[in-house]
């Protein structure tokens, strides 16, 4: 599993080469490096939400959202900012879950 996100990573960060050297646009160059590190912190985050699994499901296929955002960024040069800022719900309905509950693991 590791290796294919660090073959989309990369498959990714060639494409935004290619991008560039297509239109010379560096404004959308570099806003499209920052989503796509953007996409895979929030990537990395969704590590947290595995302890309720609906929620880590849930997540993952908003990281998949947020990568059609980005896609649609590239192609058709709209920012769909809802798509690529979609996981921060699933963390943060997590935190508040654990804000609420607790980490149900603490001596009583």
């Amino acid at each position: 599993m590791k290796t294919l996100g660090i073959f989309i990573l990369v498959v990714t960060l060639i494409s935004i080469v290619l991008f560039y050297l297509k239109n010379k646009d560096m404004k959308k160059f570099m806003i499209a490096l920052l989503l796509v590190g953007l996409i895979v912190v929030f990537s990395i985050m969704g590590s947290i939400t595995r302890q309720i699994l609906p929620l880590f499901i849930a997540h993952y296929i908003l990281v998949l959202v947020s990568w059609g955002g980005w896609i649609g960024y590239m192609l058709k040069g709209r920012y769909y900012w809802w798509a690529i800022f979609s996981p921060t719900v699933t963390i943060l309905l997590f935190l508040l879950l654990e804000f609420i509950t607790g980490s149900r693991n603490e001596a009583i």
